[in-house]
C-alpha cells in the first residue's frame, strides 16, 4: 500500500513537496515498524535507491533519526545499517483532568511513556474550612503544575514539544474553550498551560481522547466506525466516524446522558440530564439498582481513587460473583441497551465499545449481554466490545493526540 502513494506523490507533486511525502512516508514506516535498513525502507516504500538515500540523508540532518545498529550478525557496512526515530527529538506530554485528581504523563515522540505520576488536586471545601474559592484555585493550580514540572524532569525534559489535554465537559469547536460545570482549576491550569507556550496545545473532551486509544490501541482498532459508550459518574459518548472523531457544532455531539429513554420517569431538560439516559446509567443510579438486588456497597476506595465512581466497584465485584450477580448484571445490561439503542438507530455505527470505569469493570461479560437486549431491541447488527486499553484510556489518549501534533510538526505535511 506504501508503493502507489510515493509513486504517485513523485509523479504529480513538486521536488520539495514530493520530498516532504516520501520523508513522512518513511518516518511513519521507522514508527511503525521498528528500525530499517535503507533497503528495507526501499523495498517498502518503492522508492528508488538514490531517493531512499537521499531522504536518510536528509532525515539524520534533522536530527530526526539516527543509525541505531546493524541488521545482523553476518551484515557488515553501510547497506547493513538499521535506522530508527530519535525519541528524543520531542517531548510530548499529557493529562487527564478529574474533579479532584491530576494524571500527568511525558511520552517521547514515539508515545512511550516515560514519566508518569497521580496528584490529588482541589480538596473539597469542607477540608480547609478558611480557604477562599480564590484561594483553593490558587493551591490547586500550584499542586497541578508542580505536578507537571516534575514529571516532565523525571522524564529528563524541560518542555513539551505538544501536549493533549483532557477533561470532563464541552470544548468549544469554535473557542477551543471548556465548558459546563468544570472546577475552576481546571480552567485555570489551562489557561497557565496556554500562557507558557512552549509547544501546541490540544484541549479535548476527555471521551473523546478515550476514543481515540480504542482506536490506535484497543477494542476498535479494527474499525474506522464506531461508538465509544462511556459509563463512569456520568454518561457519554464519543462518536467516529469513517477514522475521525465528530464532535457536532457545538461540541456536544455524544452527550447521551440527555437522551430521552423510557424507565426514568420523566424527562431530561436544557439545564441538566435527570430523566435522560443519566438517570439509568450514571453511577448513582447503578448504586440504587444494586441495592435493589441487595448488592452490598463495597468499601471506599483510597485517596488515590478519590474519583473512582461507586459504581465501579459494585460492577466489579458483581462480575467476580458470577452467577449470584446474574440478575443485577442483567438489569443494568438492559438499561445500558436503551441507550445504545437510540445510538444505533441514528448513527448505524456496527460497533459500541463500553468505556470509562463501569463499563471497563463490567467487561466482557457486561458487554454479551447489553449485546443480547440490543439484538432484541434494533434489527441493526451492532457488536458491542468492552474497553481493552485500561484505566488509562484517556491519558493513553492524550499522549496520541500529543503524538500527532508533534509529528505533524515535525515530520512534515500528512499529505
Amino acid at each position: 500500500m506504501h508503493a502507489p502513494l510515493a509513486a504517485a506523490a513523485g509523479r504529480t507533486a513538486s521536488p520539495a513537496t514530493a520530498r516532504l511525502i516520501n520523508d513522512r512516508l518513511a518516518l511513519q514506516l521507522l514508527q511503525s515498524e521498528g528500525p530499517l535498513t535503507a533497503g528495507q525502507l526501499k523495498n517498502l516504500t518503492g522508492l528508488s535507491r538514490p531517493t531512499v538515500a537521499d531522504l536518510v540523508d536528509r532525515l539524520q540532518a534533522a536530527g530526526l533519526v539516527a543509525v541505531v545498529g546493524e541488521s545482523g550478525a553476518q551484515r557488515r557496512g553501510p547497506n547493513a545499517r538499521l535506522y530508527g526515530i530519535v525519541a528524543d527529538r520531542a517531548h510530548l506530554l499529557g493529562l487527564d483532568l478529574r474533579t479532584r485528581t491530576l494524571t500527568v504523563a511525558v511520552a517521547d515522540l514515539l508515545g512511550r511513556v516515560r514519566a508518569e505520576r497521580t496528584v490529588p488536586v482541589g480538596a473539597p471545601a469542607a477540608d480547609r474550612p478558611t480557604a477562599t474559592p480564590a484561594d483553593a484555585t490558587a493551591a490547586a493550580l500550584a499542586t497541578a503544575l508542580a505536578a507537571v514540572d516534575a514529571t516532565l524532569a523525571e522524564a529528563g525534559a524541560t518542555a513539551a514539544h505538544a501536549l493533549a489535554i483532557g477533561a470532563p465537559g464541552l470544548v468549544d469547536p469554535v473557542t477551543g474553550r471548556l465548558g459546563g460545570s468544570a472546577p475552576t482549576w481546571h480552567a485555570a491550569l489551562i489557561g497557565a498551560l496556554r500562557d507558557r507556550r512552549t509547544g501546541t496545545l490540544l484541549l479535548e473532551n476527555e471521551v473523546n481522547l478515550a476514543a481515540l486509544a480504542e482506536q490506535r490501541d484497543g477494542a476498535a482498532r479494527d474499525r474506522d466506525t464506531f461508538v465509544l459508550l462511556w459509563l463512569g459518574h456520568g454518561t457519554g459518548a464519543a462518536v467516529v466516524l469513517d477514522g475521525a472523531v465528530r464532535r457536532g457544532a457545538s461540541g456536544g455531539a455524544g452527550e447521551i446522558g440527555f437522551l430521552p429513554v423510557p424507565g426514568t420517569g420523566g424527562l431530561p431538560s436544557a439545564t441538566g440530564c435527570d430523566g435522560g439516559f443519566h438517570s439509568l446509567a450514571g453511577s448513582a443510579a447503578i448504586s440504587r439498582l444494586a441495592a435493589e438486588h441487595g448488592r452490598p456497597a463495597p468499601p471506599a476506595d483510597g485517596p488515590e481513587r478519590t474519583d473512582a465512581p461507586p459504581a465501579e466497584a459494585l460492577v466489579r465485584n458483581a462480575v467476580a460473583a458470577g452467577d449470584a450477580a446474574a440478575g443485577f448484571l442483567d438489569d443494568l445490561a438492559a438499561r445500558i441497551a436503551l441507550g445504545v439503542s437510540g445510538v444505533c438507530a441514528v448513527l448505524d455505527p456496527g460497533c459500541v465499545v463500553l468505556g470509562g470505569e463501569t463499563g471497563r469493570a463490567g467487561g466482557a461479560p457486561l458487554a454479551e449481554r447489553v449485546a443480547d437486549h440490543l439484538a432484541r431491541l434494533s434489527p441493526l447488527h451492532t457488536d458491542v466490545r468492552a474497553g481493552t486499553v485500561g484505566g488509562r484510556a484517556v491519558l493513553r489518549g492524550a499522549v496520541l493526540a500529543a503524538r500527532d501534533a508533534a509529528q505533524d510538526d515535525l515530520f512534515g505535511p500528512a499529505g
